[in-house]
């Protein structure tokens, strides 16, 4: 089976990227993915030029004959626009069509759009053959809001590569938090900060915090100086495969304090490593983290209730490795051999049933 993907480029950073190699690289032998990058690295000028240049690609594959399915990721903004347009390219090419989508802010982006690119999102989403998206709560959003057909919509949830061993975690005096992922307020980065700076002083002594990512790096660092927690936090730039996988072996707890979400790859992550993890139920992550069983759950924006729950972990070691535990067996359902039996699932479906 030939599969034509498109997404963002792999050398960019992010989840879908991420998810994307993982495809790519754990794929069964008799699937063949050949990858095309509707958005590059570099300037608008860089940006429109690829986006171009991939739509003729696509044209071209497409006539030869080189796709039997073609995968599109997608995600809000100008995402949905690009790959509005790919996927009228393989559904008048009479391509079956599998649109997966990554976004966490995909119902603010579309509720503010107006109607009339509403419907037209709506009549191009539903022209895809398979639906992908990342847990239930998003599956309902996308039939409820989009008119999209119940058989079409698939739930996948992203997948992690566990692990084959984690080190046992000696309990040192401090607890190690850690953050990962785009620094800005959609994440919680700064109430990430807020709250560690409640932290009463002789807790406080007992903690450390990184937080790593690209994004608003420069204002959280501000933000630490201000605060006076520069003996405490420490912020880093966007850290590769080997790096990250570094952090998560000396880290406890993970912290992912966002106001929206799909299901983040950084989470499963973290969880596949065994850290403890504080998050908010904000879409995918209540169907996957189970407050007090294998992690803790606390309310966007409350800075209070996030530094409480911090402390609570401070305190408690038993607790938080209880935690730890049970969060790594909980992601071994979302193994990367799992998740690709089920994508070779869907595009044999998409094969078989195409939905016009």
């Amino acid at each position: 089976m030939k599969i034509l993907m498109l997404g963002e480029s792999l050398d960019r950073q992010g989840g879908i990227v991420s998810v994307e190699k993982l495809i790519m690289k754990h794929n069964y032998s008799d699937i063949e993915i050949s990858h095309l990058s509707t958005l590059p690295n570099g300037s608008t000028i860089e940006k429109l030029l690829v986006f171009f240049q991939a739509l003729l690609r696509l044209f071209w594959q497409l006539i030869k004959q080189e796709a039997d399915v073609v995968h599109i990721h997608v995600s809000e903004r100008g995402s949905a626009f690009r790959q509005s347009i790919t996927t009228m390219i393989a559904w008048i090419m009479r391509k079956p069509v599998i649109l997966h989508t990554h976004s966490a802010d995909f119902h603010v982006f579309y509720s503010n759009l107006p109607k009339m690119i509403q419907l037209g999102l709506s009549w191009i989403f539903r022209k895809s053959t398979r639906f992908i998206v990342l847990s239930d709560s998003w599956k309902k959003f996308y039939i409820e809001n989009l008119a999209l057909n119940p058989e079409q919509v698939v739930i996948l949830p992203n997948p992690v590569k566990l692990p084959v061993e984690i080190s046992q975690r000696v309990n040192s005096q401090k607890v190690n938090f850690l953050f990962l992922g785009r620094i800005g307020e959609r994440k919680g980065a700064f109430d990430l900060i807020a709250a560690f700076a409640d932290i009463p002083e002789e807790k406080k002594q007992n903690a450390q915090l990184i937080i790593a990512g690209d994004g608003e790096g420069q204002k959280a660092r501000d933000l630490v100086k201000q605060l006076n927690l520069s003996e405490y936090i420490t912020i880093l730039d966007w850290v590769d495969e080997q790096q990250r996988d570094e952090l998560l072996t000396k880290s406890d707890v993970f912290v992912l304090p966002s106001y929206n979400e799909g299901l983040p790859m950084a989470l499963l992550e973290a969880m596949s490593w065994g850290l403890a993890t504080i998050a908010t139920p904000v879409g995918g992550i209540p169907e996957l983290v189970i407050d007090r069983k294998n992690g803790l759950l606390v309310q966007p924006g409350n800075i209070h209730e996030l530094s409480t729950t911090m402390q609570l972990l401070i305190a408690d070691r038993e607790f938080k490795d209880y935690l730890g535990k049970n969060a790594r067996n909980s992601t071994k359902p979302f193994d990367i051999n799992n998740y690709i039996a089920s994508l070779s699932n869907i595009y044999q479906s998409a094969l078989k049933n195409n939905i016009k």
